[in-house]
């Protein structure tokens, strides 16, 4: 009997050995110890910190630029929208498809950044019967402004979405200047200039279609 225990024990001991071992092994294999397992856990949960030190720090105009902005887009892609059954040119149409082809993975991009900062991306009020978003943005069309556009056609709606987001997009540059001269982010600075080039670029397009019609 006494002869079993010990034989009981040591078979107990042999396995408590062996399972240590492949403790430390799992832990050890790859050269580090249990402190830089708290380190590595520390290092994965500051990674999107990091990620964002490594870009700059934002301040209040970063905030501004991309809460605003997200607004800005979102009506000149309801415009856009409007384009594809109410323009009779198919150039008009192409110009829609791009602007909204450029826009939106710019909303999605600075959705992100708000997030990340802990602050609130803004609702999407596009489209709302008697919602109002003009105030306080350059460039951005009124309620009434909007249904004429909604219930214009052919050329008549051609010329007047040229003529309205040519005003936007001076608008956008306008708001993305702003952000080069104060912001401290740099892809938020980097999107800005993305901005400036390229809605120039279209207003100068949009102001040659606008002669020929």
């Amino acid at each position: 009997m006494t002869a079993r225990r010990k034989l009981i024990r040591r078979t107990a001991l042999a396995a408590t050995t062996s399972v240590a071992a492949l403790v430390l092994a799992a832990c050890g294999g790859d050269g580090h110890d249990m402190g830089s397992m708290g380190s590595d856990s520390s290092a994965s949960a500051s990674a999107s910190a990091s990620a964002s030190a490594e870009a700059g720090e934002h301040n209040d105009q970063d905030v501004d630029f991309a809460t605003e902005m997200i607004q800005h887009h979102r009506q000149a892609i309801e415009m856009a929208d409007m384009a594809a059954d109410r323009a009779s040119s198919q150039e008009v149409k192409d110009l829609a498809t791009k602007i909204k082809g450029a826009q939106d993975p710019e909303i999605k991009t600075m959705s992100g950044w708000l997030t990340s900062w802990g602050e609130e991306v803004p609702a999407d009020m596009s489209g709302m019967e008697g919602h109002d978003m003009s105030s306080g943005m350059p460039g951005m069309m009124s309620s009434e402004d909007m249904d004429k556009l909604d219930k214009a056609s052919g050329a008549g709606f051609d010329t007047m979405f040229l003529e309205m987001m040519v005003e936007h997009h001076e608008g956008a540059v306008e708001m993305a200047k702003a952000e080069k001269a104060d912001g401290a982010y740099d892809p938020a600075v980097k999107l800005a200039d993305d901005v400036i080039t390229a809605q120039t670029a279209e207003i100068e397009q949009m102001n040659k279609m606008l002669d020929k019609s």
